[in-house]
């Protein structure tokens, strides 16, 4: 690693403790960097074919056993700023968790970013996937964001820059960039009133999904005019074990890992017994919301 990086780079680095599954294989090389110019003098520093993943919580990720041949860039601790601009801006870094994200702008007396109380995951993730709840979306939020290209260049981008749909957002013309932070606009609002929906997001949350196991939140995108948790319910699969891996009683769509004992190979054999199960009872096939990464065993 070149002298004038301030982060940590380690080798084969399991991931069981940096993703929410708590399973999962090695990767084979892990960066922390100390923050954004640090990040952006790492990608200049490293090849340009050289596998890359950003994550923040690993709260939507599961590597497989087999590992990732590749590198991980971990955002939270280093892409953490968050502040308000003087044009009134929000400017959030990518591993901001969301949860932090929404309490910052209640207490900044800021409307519309309740929803994002009960997202278990960073900011970064939150924009790669249009992250959204109870009627909410974080790209409806968004003015402009902030990308790392792999030769550490900051580029500026706009909302038309991208390809912005359910559960997605994706450049339309570049595939080598990654968020690095995004200039949020809220309107004034009461920040008694957000605390207070906040609070009963998060009650709501807890009443009906299985909080208090490892899991990697909604595992299948809802279907048109649909839920996959009422297909999965409807399939009678709640409850299925395979190994340590379980569908939740308490959420269909939630598998956990309740003795986190798993393995990431019996969590993706499970995500795909329910997913033929659904497509054989119902003719629908089920797409998954977690993203997968590396090899089999």
């Amino acid at each position: 690693m070149a002298k004038f990086l301030r982060g940590e780079l380690k080798e084969n680095e399991s991931m069981v403790g940096h993703v929410s599954w708590r399973a999962g294989g090695t990767v084979a090389r892990a960066y922390f960097p100390a923050d954004l110019d640090d990040l952006a003098a790492f990608l200049a520093a490293t090849r340009f074919d050289e596998p890359l993943l950003a994550v923040g919580l690993g709260s939507n990720l599961l590597v497989r056993d087999g590992g990732y041949d590749g590198t991980v860039v971990f955002t939270q601790a280093a892409l953490s700023v968050l502040r308000i601009e003087p044009d009134g801006a929000i400017y959030c870094e990518a591993g901001v968790p969301s949860p932090i994200l929404a309490r910052f702008a209640a207490n900044e007396s800021r409307a519309g970013a309740e929803f994002l109380a009960g997202i278990p995951g960073t900011f970064g993730g939150a924009l790669a996937m249009n992250a959204g709840c109870h009627g909410g979306e974080i790209w409806n939020l968004v003015e402009k964001v902030l990308m790392l290209n792999r030769r550490g260049e900051r580029i500026l981008r706009t909302r038309e820059d991208f390809e912005i749909g359910y559960r997605h957002a994706g450049l339309k013309n570049a595939t080598d960039e990654i968020f690095a932070a995004a200039w949020l606009r809220l309107p004034a609002g009461d920040a008694e009133a957000a605390r207070t929906c906040m609070r009963e997001l998060l009650e709501k949350r807890s009443a009906t999904q299985p909080v208090q196991l490892p899991n990697a939140g909604s595992v299948f995108r809802n279907p048109p005019d649909d839920h996959a948790a009422r297909l999965i319910e409807a399939a009678g699969l709640k409850g299925l074990l395979v190994g340590g891996a379980r569908v939740s009683e308490k959420h269909a769509n939630f598998i956990v890992n309740p003795d986190g004992k798993a393995s990431a190979t019996e969590i993706e054999t499970l995500i795909g017994r329910i997913q033929a199960a659904v497509l054989e009872k119902f003719a629908i096939q089920l797409r998954c919301e977690v993203r997968i990464v590396g090899v089999m065993p």
